[in-house]
């Protein structure tokens, strides 16, 4: 069997995890959490990007120590054991296919914006699109990772500053609408924007220097935060929660106010975004599924090509991906099971680092991760 190929950079891991993160999310999700929550959305954003720096944090320090491809299974395997191990990743093999789904039905969603209507074949077909080129290899992959996460993230801020002087300070009252629940809801579904992250963590073997893991996760996150916190206060200050909510693709209405004709443009950019997440997502759902089926002794799944790439896994995550989109393309409902199913291995990282470490900064960050990863996993399940 072929091994790994050492061939990721600091910059390669920081584009899959930005490019994982800031995907179909931030395309969507302003739109429907400005729905529920109007202007107080916007704690929404602010509660979640603290709960994910701590969950960050803690898989930062957790994976420096046990430095492993999957990043979960070695860390979880020193903490918590085998069987319990196995399930929380299995967990989170069930949040990644729903996200690739996800992913693909937001596309889907900026698709019919731009005037096509059978869009199911669409979706279906990127899917396949980038899980060939996952196959081929992972220097495609994470070439065509940089490619898209500059040309999807430099326009997001061009935007965000360009709907400055359009902001108005009544589309900010009243700041909270709604009931708690309502609020409660909001925070699940912003929660999918940020997931994505932990990909960075993934491909350890294929990394050149393993140091750069912990770097990468907290560039990601600083980038991360940064263009979600100054986009959203962007678009509900300049358009307002009604016509946020009332768009399918939001961040398409709000460039067509910045600079008139531009809509189609955002439009195109939202799904090179998408498109990004996606193989990102890909990236990781395989890397994962090897690593777990190396540790179990699952034949053929753990094998790797002589490209250096997981071949079996790729397609079977590939294929899970795509045929779930069969059963369901609702964005909302498929970020929502994303999301419940990415937060208890999220709740597992911050235990397993609160577990390993003595040090009092350590501990204290990776109690307030395990704190409000179960706060909000209670939440959504009542």
């Amino acid at each position: 069997m072929s091994h790994y190929k050492k061939i990721l950079g600091l910059w390669d891991l920081v584009s899959f995890g930005v490019g994982g993160t800031i995907g179909s999310g931030i395309f969507v999700v302003p739109g429907i959490a400005a729905g529920i929550a109007g202007p107080g959305s916007l704690l929404a954003w602010v509660l979640v990007a603290i709960s994910a720096t701590c969950v960050m944090l803690s898989l930062g320090w957790a994976s420096s120590k046990f430095p492993s491809t999957g990043a979960f299974y070695s860390i979880y395997s020193r903490v918590f054991g085998k069987n319990l191990s196995t399930t929380i990743v299995f967990l989170y093999m069930i949040s990644a296919v729903f996200g690739i789904a996800t992913i693909a039905a937001g596309i889907g969603q900026y698709v019919f914006y731009l005037g096509y209507h059978d869009i199911l074949w669409i979706e279906i077909g990127v899917i396949v699109f980038f899980g060939i080129v996952n196959i081929i290899g992972t220097r495609p992959s994470g070439n065509i990772e940089m490619l898209l996460t500059f040309l999807k993230t430099i326009p997001l801020i061009i935007l965000a500053f360009l709907l400055l002087p359009h902001m108005k300070p009544e589309n900010f009252t009243p700041f909270f609408t709604g009931k708690t629940s309502d609020f409660l809801r909001t925070v699940i579904i912003v929660y999918w924007c940020f997931t994505g992250f932990e990909i960075s963590a993934i491909p350890v073997d294929e990394t050149k220097n393993k140091k750069d893991v912990f770097r990468s996760l907290v560039i990601v996150m600083q980038v991360v935060t940064f263009v979600y916190l100054f986009l959203n206060i962007s678009l509900i200050g300049s358009l307002g929660s009604q016509l946020i909510s009332s768009s399918p693709a939001p961040m398409a209405e709000a460039a067509s106010i910045a600079f008139t004709a531009s809509g189609n443009i955002m439009a195109y950019i939202g799904i090179i975004a998408m498109m990004s997440a996606l193989n990102a997502y890909l990236l990781a759902t395989s890397r994962v599924l090897q690593n777990i089926a190396y540790n179990h002794n699952i034949p053929f799944i753990p094998d790797i090509g002589k490209n250096g790439t997981p071949y079996a896994a790729i397609m079977i995550s590939t294929i899970a991906g795509a045929s779930l989109l069969l059963f369901s393309n609702h964005f909302e409902q498929l970020a929502t099971i994303s999301v419940i199913t990415t937060l208890l291995p999220y709740l597992f990282i911050c235990a397993s680092a609160l577990k390993m470490f003595d040090s009092f900064k350590i501990r204290i960050i990776s109690i307030l991760g395990v704190l409000s990863t179960l706060a909000i996993l209670a939440a959504s399940l009542l």
